[in-house]
């Protein structure tokens, strides 16, 4: 089964290079350019990673990220944080979001691709419903 990867941003010209770098390596690849638009794309289609820039229109990226992660369908899918902000403060606040990776533009698009599927082997590999902790 195809792993689905959902790519936020509002830049057409990156969203092209991020979607045709996944689906080089396979991955189907969904779409979105604002916050609204994004949340829509996840309850819907459910996929199995996002990448997700901060700097969108009508919505912000860590407004998506809490809420993904507020609700039960989505929040078990992990971010990628990719956006401009590269700051120590933005890269904190952005994994204390919810965000399981944080990358800066201008980014590798290879490296990019190696996170992405480190991540989905990572999050393969636990359980769907974990018991109460120890």
């Amino acid at each position: 089964m195809t792993q689905k990867i959902l790519v936020v941003d509002d830049e057409p010209d990156l969203v092209e290079l991020v979607a045709f770098n996944l689906k080089a390596e396979g991955f189907e690849v969904i779409t979105a350019s604002n916050g609204v638009e994004a949340l829509d794309q996840a309850r819907d289609a459910l996929p199995d990673l996002i990448v997700l820039d901060l700097m969108l229109p009508e919505l912000d990226g860590l407004a998506v990220c809490e809420i993904l992660h507020r609700l039960p369908a989505t929040a078990r899918i992990p971010i990628i944080m990719l956006t401009a902000w590269s700051t120590e403060l933005s890269r904190i606040i952005g994994l204390e979001t919810g965000a399981q990776d944080y990358m800066t533009k201008p980014f590798s698009p290879r490296e990019l691709v190696i996170r992405v599927n480190k991540l989905l082997r990572s999050f393969a590999a636990r359980p769907q419903n974990p018991g109460p902790a120890d």
